[in-house]
């Protein structure tokens, strides 16, 4: 263990799950089903979330008991109930504190966040930016709804300007967090974003996402039925394909039912344009392992909050040492040096850092 260890911290191609046990033993979605009852509103998004994750987790073929999930407050941080493995229901806003603590002491564990819109981003932003800064390997889930669901509808830091809401009756004044801008913003190693419906493309974003080693940071946007409703049908209807811009990576960024408007750079950022209208040369093509974060972040300023345009996929996915992988390094160079001598207490406390202070005259 002490040598994979050493290898995983200098190895960057080697995946986030190298050092988490794997089983021989067939995997099925009820494997992963616990035996408590789901109590989300009905027509939740949450519930299509977790279809998704049960059917995806055999696909790693990792110990059930080497899977952790670790939520804070809200809707969203019910999910270790609901899940057949090891789950922390920690406090409001510090579920990536804890993970971080996890991911570093064992790194035999494959280790996920899951946080809403209002836990992550209100009370939990300090904590969300350090651990994508950071880089540390494990797996961030914001389910997105727009609205603060658990305490029953006040208006979160993702909801549009003028949303009226029980915090806000005559419309909110607040800008909103574009989610993903914020993360790439903190120079995320992984950054994309999913719609709940979208079984495939979720699932696609959630493998990628799970094969990364770092912090892999997934936007899921989520309908909240009771208290934001519809807030994101317009992406679900026959003319979406008019407002959602899939990423691919290594093909040209062209979307619509039949590929009427492309995305072209515009100065320093991008743009989208009529494809009939545009030079080919210079339709972008998606390149998610650019080493820079500018160009993901300008992907990022094209999602609206009108939502005229949306962009699902992976923006995102480049290769950097790890905080835990470093941690683990440092402890074991440590440990390989001259063995330390073991001071008493008192001599601690009267050592070289400290003082006495006499009394003045």
């Amino acid at each position: 263990m002490t040598e994979l260890i050493s290898r995983v911290g200098t190895d960057l191609g080697l995946s986030a799950t190298a050092l988490v046990p794997t089983t021989d033993a067939p995997q099925k979605a009820k494997d992963f089903t616990s035996d408590q009852e789901v109590r989300w509103c009905p027509g939740c998004g949450d519930y299509v979330i977790l279809a998704a994750i049960r059917n995806f987790l055999p696909e790693l073929g990792l110990r059930r008991e080497n899977l952790m999930f670790v939520s804070g407050i809200g809707c969203s941080s019910r999910f270790p109930y609901y899940l057949d493995t090891y789950g922390l229901h920690s406090i409001h806003g510090r579920a990536p504190a804890i993970a971080t603590g996890l991911a570093v002491t064992r790194p035999d564990l494959s280790v996920w966040v899951v946080t809403g819109d209002g836990d992550a981003l209100s009370i939990g932003g300090n904590h969300l930016i350090h651990a994508l800064r950071r880089n540390v390997n494990l797996t961030i889930l914001l389910f997105n709804n727009r609205i603060y669901g658990l305490t029953k509808g006040q208006y979160s830091p993702t909801s549009e300007v003028g949303k009226v809401t029980k915090s806000t009756p005559m419309g909110s004044v607040d800008h909103p967090f574009n989610t993903l801008s914020l993360a790439l913003g903190a120079e995320a190693t992984f950054a994309a974003r999913a719609l709940d419906s979208d079984r495939k493309g979720l699932t696609d974003v959630l493998r990628r996402a799970a094969e990364h080693r770092g912090t892999a940071f997934v936007e899921i946007y989520q309908d909240c039925p009771i208290f934001n409703d519809g807030s994101f049908d317009v992406l679900r209807k026959e003319d979406a394909e008019q407002r959602v811009i899939p990423l691919r990576h290594g093909e040209p960024i062209v979307f619509g039912a039949e590929g009427q408007k492309c995305v072209v750079r515009d100065g320093f950022g991008l743009r989208v344009v009529d494809t009939a209208s545009a030079d080919p040369g210079s339709i972008v093509v998606h390149d998610a392992h650019a080493d820079d974060p500018e160009y993901a972040f300008a992907l990022s300023r094209l999602s609206d909050q009108d939502l005229a345009h949306t962009v699902f996929g992976v923006f995102r996915s480049v290769a950097r040492p790890t905080y835990d992988d470093l941690v683990r390094e440092q402890n074991e160079s440590a440990r390989a040096g001259e063995p330390r001598r073991r001071d008493s207490l008192q001599s601690l406390l009267t050592g070289h850092d400290t003082w006495t202070v006499s009394e003045s005259r």
